[in-house]
């Protein structure tokens, strides 16, 4: 029936994964399972969505549907080569979220208005369930963008699964963990989490400096809003915690 039609849409990292793998476990069917892909996730997340989807089919879920943004023209666009086209950085750099709005959300509303199960739905009065994965930690991102189309529901959260409970509902599954889902030069990135973007994958560090390097910038000094990638990288250990003091920013598409 049409009230029972749901729509999980996948972060690619813990808490979505926890998300899918409580739905097998709960016996809650799923119709559809979107991941929006910016073109800027790291190589562990795209292999990882592989395994993943497999193993989601081989217990009864539907596979994982990879969607991305096309532009006027129709043609692919990542956030990476839309920020070198404006020589800019992603919104969430200047205080906005207008990238995930764009890249993440947009894809994924183009999908369901021309999948013919959704449109059904939609015109037989009824709505779709949307799951989206905070956990129960993340509480106070909860808000209700319910709509005519949609019904949006945070199941970690009434189940009380924080963190924790996520990884250990992953690993009872039998996975492995996907590790953070992000963006390699999302702006949301801890300083921590830019040092060890350079020793794991150098070559997206790489590519995020000079994304950074060819941005116009006149108010903020970086993709750190308040610092540079390149500068912090520059220093030795014993100056980050001048890093560690900048307001933590939220990315809307961060999962885990």
């Amino acid at each position: 029936m049409a009230e029972d039609f749901r729509l999980v849409s996948y972060g690619g990292g813990t808490n979505s994964t926890a998300m899918l793998v409580e739905c097998v476990n709960r016996g809650i069917k799923v119709d559809v399972v979107l991941f929006a892909d910016t073109g800027g996730e790291k190589p562990h997340t795209y292999n990882y969505i592989k395994t993943f989807s497999k193993w989601l089919v081989e217990n009864g879920m539907p596979k994982i549907t990879i969607v991305k943004y096309f532009n006027k023209y129709k043609e692919l666009l990542t956030l990476e080569r839309d920020c070198l086209n404006r020589n800019s950085l992603p919104s969430l750099a200047y205080g906005f979220k207008s990238c995930s709005q764009k890249f993440k959300l947009a894809p994924q509303d183009k999908y369901m208005n021309n999948y013919q199960p959704a449109k059904d739905c939609w015109e037989s009065g009824g709505k779709i369930t949307k799951f989206i994965g905070f956990d129960a930690g993340e509480s106070h991102r909860v808000k209700d963008y319910s709509d005519k189309k949609y019904t949006v529901e945070y199941p970690l959260v009434d189940w009380d699964m924080g963190r924790e409970e996520c990884i250990e509902s992953i690993e009872k599954a039998g996975l492995c963990q996907p590790g953070k889902s992000a963006c390699f030069f999302c702006p949301a990135s801890k300083p921590t989490e830019i040092k060890q973007l350079k020793a794991t994958y150098p070559s997206l560090s790489k590519r995020a400096i000079e994304l950074e390097n060819q941005a116009e910038l006149t108010k903020i000094k970086g993709l750190g809003r308040n610092f540079s990638w390149k500068e912090l990288l520059a220093t030795e250990d014993m100056f980050e915690e001048d890093f560690l003091s900048t307001p933590e920013l939220l990315c809307g598409c961060y999962d885990g």
